[in-house]
C-alpha cells in the first residue's frame, strides 16, 4: 500500500514539475491612471517572469495608463526599464493614445514600444492563444 501511494505522488508531483514547465504567454491590459494598479502590473510580470522564465509576456497600456511609461512620471520606471531588457517582456503603448497626450517618442522609457491600437493588440494576442489579464484595483 506505501509504494501505491509512493508511486501516486510521484506521479502527481511530475505532473506539477511538467506543468510549471510549459511556457505560456500573457497579455496584460492596463488602462487604470491608478500608480497602484501601475505597481501591481509591473509586480506581476517580474514575479512571473522569474516563475517562468520560458515564458513570455506583454504589457498594454492605453487610455488612462500612459503616465505609466513616461519618464518623467512614471512611478515605475526603474522597474519598467529593466524589464523591458528582457527578451521574454514587452511594454507596449498605444499610439492613439501618445497622440491624445500629445506625447513623443522621447517622452518614454527607453525601451517602451508603440503598437497602433491598444484594443487591437489585445485581440490579436488573445487570438494567437495568449492568455489575459485585466490589471484593476
Amino acid at each position: 500500500m506505501k509504494t501505491v501511494i509512493s508511486c501516486i505522488w510521484a506521479c502527481l508531483l511530475s505532473l506539477i514539475v511538467i506543468a510549471q514547465e510549459k511556457p505560456v504567454k500573457i497579455v496584460f491590459d492596463v488602462t487604470s491612471g491608478d500608480t497602484k494598479v501601475h505597481q501591481a502590473a509591473v509586480r506581476h510580470v517580474k514575479a512571473m517572469s522569474e516563475a517562468y522564465p520560458n515564458s513570455q509576456f506583454e504589457v498594454v497600456m492605453y487610455s488612462g495608463a500612459m503616465d505609466m511609461v513616461l519618464k518623467d512620471k512614471s512611478v515605475v520606471a526603474d522597474d519598467v526599464a529593466k524589464l523591458v531588457q528582457k527578451d521574454n517582456i514587452d511594454f507596449v503603448i498605444c499610439q492613439g493614445t501618445m497622440k491624445r497626450h500629445n506625447t513623443k517618442d522621447e517622452d518614454l522609457i527607453k525601451g517602451v514600444k508603440q503598437v497602433p491600437d491598444g484594443i487591437l493588440e489585445i485581440v490579436s494576442k488573445q487570438k494567437e492563444g495568449w492568455g489575459y489579464i485585466k490589471e484593476s484595483q
